[in-house]
This record gives C-alpha cells, structure tokens and sequence, in this order.
C-alpha cells in the first residue's frame, strides 16, 4: 500500500488526506501549527492519522510521495530531507490533477487572479455549467476530485502552489500581470518568481490556450525566452497586433476567439476601474474558449458583485469614504488602488510584513493624490524613511485601532481612507481577510459612535 504523508493541516492539506484515503493509500498527516478543530473532525471522520505541534521524522521520512503545503517553503530542513532521500514532494494541485478529466481553468498573476477567478466561475456558473472553484479561493481541488467531480474547474493557483507542480496541465492557463512579490521566498531574485509563474505553462499542447496581458514588460520579455505550443490570446487596452480582447474607440469592449467574436460597452462592465477592464477580458475570453453563450457572458460581466477586501467600499461618515483593500499585499496592487482613487485627498495606510517591497512605483500616485499616510505596523522605519520626504503628513501607528482613529482625525468631508497596505498581514494579524474585517469592524465602530 503507498504511503502517503501530507505536510500542512488546513485546506489543501486536509483535502489531499480524503482524496489519498479514497484512492486507497495509507495516510499520514502532519502540521507543525495546530490543525483547527473542523479540520480535527474531518480527519477523525476519515480515519487518517495525523499530528500537530511537530513533525515526527519517523512518521514522515518513510513516506512514498508527499503533499506539502503551499505555504511552507523549500528551504525548510524537513522538505531538504525528503529531496534529499528522493521521495517525491508535490502540490495538492498536483496530487488532485492525477484523478480527474476535467477541464482546468488556471489562473495566476500578482495581482488580480482572485477577482478574474472568481468571475470566470461566475460566468460558468450562470451558464449553467457543472463548475468547482478551487486553488486559493474555494474548496480543496482533492477534496471536490474526491467527494464532488466537476465537469471544470477554475483554480487560482500562487506561485507557491506552482512550485511544486510537474505533470499537472491546465487547458486554459492565464497570467494576468507579473509584478515584484513575495522576493523574500525567492532569494530577492525577481527571476525565480517570474519563473515560478510561468510554470502554469507546462505542458500545455496546442489544443490549450494561454491568456496574458499583452503589456506587461515582464511578460513579455519571458515570453522571449520561453515558448509554448498553446494558442495565443493576449489582452490589452486597445487593440495591438493579434490581440484577442481590447477597447474600441467608442469605449466598447471586443473579445474574439476562433469560436465566438463578442462585443458589449464597457459601460455594462459590473467592475470598474483599469484593473477590472483586465479581470474582465480574461475571464470573458475564458468563458468564449470554453464556447460559453454570448448573452450568458455578457450578463455575467454585468452582475457580478465584487471581491470582498479588494476596493470594498466600507461605509461614508461625514462625507469621508472609508474603503478596504486589504488584499492589495504587494506594491503594484497599491498602485491599481490608487490609480482608481479620487484625483486628491486621500488617507493611505501602509505597512504590515515587508516582502521586500520597492515603494518607487507608487510614488507619482502618492505625490499626486495622497494627504496622508498612515503606516500601520510592528516596524514602520522603511515606510516612514521612504515617504517621509514626499508627503505633507506621516503618522506611525502600531495598531489597527490607532491607525483607524488617526486617520479619522486626518480626514475632511470628500477625503477617502484608503487601505491598502502593500504588504503580508502577518505581523499584527492571521491574514489579509482577518486585518481587512477588523479594518471594517473599526470604522463602522467608528460609525456607530457618530
């Protein structure tokens, strides 16, 4: 019987316990942390083995193949030790992919693969599709292969998830953009992340198809180096040569592929701003490839509700706007952000885990449209040295609460606070979703106070 070991306890990893469990393996599952009570219950259901607070190395170096979890990183002693004994270490993804035939919609990016991932499963399932959202977002992609079976499924995979995927193909692969993030788990080498990324390439045939961003430098110059038998179909604001979705002059929108040309005005888009003109053109072109209806795609585009923690308009108090981007964890998200704000008077708080950021890009934008920032960290001496110089007021504050209340003295009526931290969440909190609910918690307190 194969010995199957699963290094992480949360989602993916529980997942990949029950798909090995079902396909007959010995499993063992083993989480430095603590696994949360739910997952406990669903492992104890199944009647997988597992441990948490260590890794017993008797229990996991006799393994025949493992799992590991997307957030522990390859540099750690225990994942050195399998390489080293040449047991095999993959992706959940990976694992999941052996076991079904369904089509693989991947979506990667640095920065907008959970909106377009979430509106390509909005467009699919409003056609009526038998869809499974997975990756990032969603359940477990073992979990669905082993207890659901979709026809498709639309995976936000991260570079971290790539990292460890080797046989797994993808019939429609998209990288929405490529920007410097999470450096420190890549050396600070923006070559291994750009890398990483473009792994949702692999053995892609010319039945595939791959969707990109026409304009990203970076993008574009791996694409000189890297080739692919997949067909082709770049997006872009205006239309270049062989561009598959575009604007007009009339600010209509165009997407065309062998099967379906589509046309509708940018106007009806649910999603404003640039970043949402891109979400929206590689979602909708993925939905055209998988031969979705036009009328079905175009009122998909036109009711989908949002992403919560991405430019999540939180609430108006005294006519200043309070807005949550949490999920905007690297400087290029901050930048999309900012592009769509208001021409001036806005609040930005900074700050949370460094990744290794360059804060240069958003500088024009913070000179022109920011008052105020208010960094919000355990450590804000990058944030403070590097702005200090460019705008009229800093505050450093090292709680969410001191952040909020400051920036609540800051403002007038027409300002906009603006989270939008350009980093990990991890210093003061469990996640971007935890900081951006307590973000929101603190102003409609804020509110309720008034």
């Amino acid at each position: 019987m194969k010995r199957l070991v699963v290094l992480g306890g949360g989602e993916s990893g529980v997942g990949a316990a029950i798909l090995g469990k079902v396909k007959g393996m010995d499993v063992f599952l083993s989480d430095f942390g603590t696994i949360s009570e739910h997952y406990r219950a669903m492992l104890d259901e199944e009647g997988i083995a597992w441990e948490d607070g260590k890794h017993t190395p008797e229990l996991i170096l006799n393994a025949d193949e493992v799992v590991k979890s997307p957030g522990i990183p390859p540099t750690a002693p225990l994942v050195k030790a399998l390489v080293e004994k040449g047991i095999p270490v993959i992706s959940e993804i990976e694992f999941a992919g052996r076991y079904t035939d369904a089509k693989m919609v991947c979506i990667t990016g640095s920065n907008g693969k959970t909106t377009t991932t979430l509106l390509t499963y909005h467009i699919l399932q409003e056609a009526g599709l038998n869809v499974g959202l997975a990756g990032n977002v969603g359940k477990s992609l073992a979990l669905q292969v082993a207890r659901e079976q979709h026809d498709v499924y639309v995976i936000e995979l991260s570079s971290f998830q790539l990292e460890n995927m080797y046989r797994f193909k993808a019939n429609i692969a998209v990288i929405m953009n490529i920007t410097p993030d999470h450096l420190d788990r890549y050396d600070h080498e923006m070559q291994n992340y750009i890398n990483a990324k473009f792994r949702i390439l692999q053995n892609l045939t010319p039945c595939d198809a791959f969707i990109y961003w026409q304009d990203d430098p970076v993008i574009r110059r791996q694409l000189e180096q890297v080739t692919t038998e997949a067909r082709m179909f770049p997006f872009a604001e205006y239309k270049e040569e062989n561009t598959a979705a575009y604007l007009d002059a009339e600010d209509r929108l165009f997407m065309n592929t062998p099967s379906t040309s589509l046309v509708m005005p940018r106007a009806d888009l649910a999603l404003s701003g640039l970043h949402n003109l891109f979400n929206s053109m590689a979602a909708g072109l993925s939905a055209c490839l998988l031969d979705i209806k036009k009328d079905d795609i175009r009122k998909a585009l036109g009711n989908f509700q949002g992403v919560e923690h991405r430019l999540e308009p939180v609430v108006t108090i005294d006519g200043v706007r309070y807005i949550n981007d949490s999920k905007a964890t690297n400087v290029n998200s901050c930048w999309y952000a900012l592009e769509s704000m208001p021409s001036s008077g806005v609040i930005l708080i900074l700050g949370g885990k460094d990744k290794g950021n360059d804060y240069t890009e958003i500088l024009p934008l913070v000179k022109s449209k920011v008052k105020a920032i208010v960094a919000m960290g355990k450590d804000n001496s990058k944030i403070v040295e590097f702005f200090g110089p460019h705008v009229p007021v800093l505050h450093d504050t090292h709680s969410l609460a001191e952040a909020v209340e400051t920036c609540a003295r800051e403002a007038k009526e027409g300002d906009t606070v603006l989270l939008s931290p350009c980093c990990a969440s991890f210093d003061l909190f469990s996640s971007y979703e935890d900081r951006g609910r307590q973000f929101k918690n603190a102003v409609l307190e804020l509110n309720n106070k008034k």
